[in-house]
């Protein structure tokens, strides 16, 4: 019922949406008469940010279409070098540029897509070979091509990994983990570690990730531990409606993800709408627009398979289980001990409200079996948890601490 509740909604938005993004252009007609009274640009503004923020969004384009190398512009070409049902390792192929060092950058299964790592991946074009980790929306899998959960995401960074090659050759293969990937992407590295796995990265970074949130809980931490499993399971679970190809699935609704973002800086979203509001009455459309494009990504949400969501609140917020030893892929304990060559960056920001300070670090901590010449930490002063891996502060302090750590272990 909760997913078709929601649809309904999202369908009355979306022709809501319609009719004031047409009543808006008709009031900034400048043939229309009433255009040039007192009241049309005000009306006309606020209808075309309710048209905004009502619109229905799907998966958004990267878009990176070139990068410029040494001064000299290279077109960028999208590939997908491997297609699994859930997800499918993409790279920005850049013509013409041959070696440098081999990067996955894996994104967050969060509720948002790949897409959100957006600035990330253009800031890393020029100095490596990019590859990210494109996952689907749970509800376009259909029902036959089975489950996914957090053994699943181990076992596609592998195959990842293994399509990338092995960790040979110019600057050899390494990864970085934004947010909530920095959990499985740590117990791929300890697997891989003690399998000697030959596609092992060289180095792994983490950015603003809850490898041990007891470390400076957050209130997204708080609410994870505050209600009982079974909470989560009877209130946040739906089943993805008749009209999708996952029909039957049962999910966590990106649109719920959304939700609780929202609500967290509430106050924040409305001063950016509102600030919107007065820079299109005031014909400022290109301020405007910076606000739309941040939007466009932030409210494209999609769902996570149930069984997903609810191991991952299970194992990473309520047991703690990778720091603590604890964590099984398959039956088999995942050790970080077993991490003796991988060098690990740790990357926390000031600021950051969703993984408090010393929840990444603590993966130093964890890793005793690597020399301390392959551990750094870099605390990013004033940036918060969007601005790790998105921004003028990602692009101008906190990429080239990511492209020194590589190169030194490469």
């Amino acid at each position: 019922m909760l997913y078709d509740a929601y649809e309904v909604q999202r369908t009355w938005l979306a022709s809501a949406s319609a009719w004031a993004s047409v009543s808006a252009d008709w009031l900034n007609n400048p043939a229309n008469p009433f255009a040039y009274l007192g009241g049309g640009p005000v009306m006309a503004s606020a209808l075309e940010v309710f048209a905004h923020a009502a619109a229905s969004r799907g998966k958004p384009a990267f878009g990176l279409d070139h990068t410029t190398i040494d001064g000299r512009q290279v077109a960028v070409v999208e590939e997908i070098v491997l297609q699994k049902p859930f997800g499918q390792l993409k790279r920005f192929r850049r013509d013409g540029v041959e070696g440098g060092p081999k990067l996955l950058i894996v994104a967050p299964m969060s509720g948002h897509y790949a897409t959100l790592l957006r600035g990330t991946v253009e800031r890393m074009l020029p100095f490596a070979d990019v590859h990210i980790t494109d996952w689907r929306d749970a509800k376009m899998v259909p029902m036959e091509d089975g489950r996914f959960d957090l053994d699943d995401y181990v076992d596609y960074l592998v195959a990842f990994l293994e399509a990338m090659g092995a960790n040979e050759g110019q600057g050899g293969t390494h990864m970085l983990a934004v947010c909530q990937p920095s959990v499985p992407s740590l117990a791929t590295a300890a697997l891989m570690s003690a399998d000697r796995h030959p596609c092992r990265p060289k180095t792994l970074t983490m950015m603003g990730g809850p490898i041990d949130t007891r470390e400076a809980p957050t209130a997204v931490n708080t609410l994870a531990t505050e209600r009982p499993f079974a909470w989560f399971e009877q209130n946040v679970i739906a089943t993805v409606p008749m009209t999708y190809p996952g029909a039957g699935r049962r999910v966590y609704p990106g649109f719920l993800q959304l939700s609780g973002f929202m609500t967290m800086n509430l106050g924040n979203h409305m001063m950016s709408h509102w600030e919107m509001f007065k820079h299109l009455v005031a014909g400022d459309g290109e301020s405007a627009d910076a606000t739309k494009s941040f939007y466009d990504e932030y409210r494209a949400v999609c769902d996570m398979t149930a069984e997903f969501y609810l191991q991952t609140i299970d194992v990473v917020f309520q047991n703690h289980s990778l720091p603590k030893g604890e964590m099984f892929h398959r039956g088999r304990r995942v050790d970080l001990s077993a991490i003796d060559d991988i060098a690990i960056l740790a990357i926390e920001g000031e600021r950051d409200d969703i993984s408090g300070l010393g929840q990444t670090k603590a993966a130093l901590t964890c890793a005793t079996g690597l020399p301390a010449e392959k551990k750094r930490y870099h605390m990013a002063e004033g940036v918060g948890h969007y601005g790790i891996f998105n921004g003028s502060k990602w692009r101008d302090r906190i990429a080239p601490v990511v492209e020194e750590w590589i190169a030194a272990h490469g």
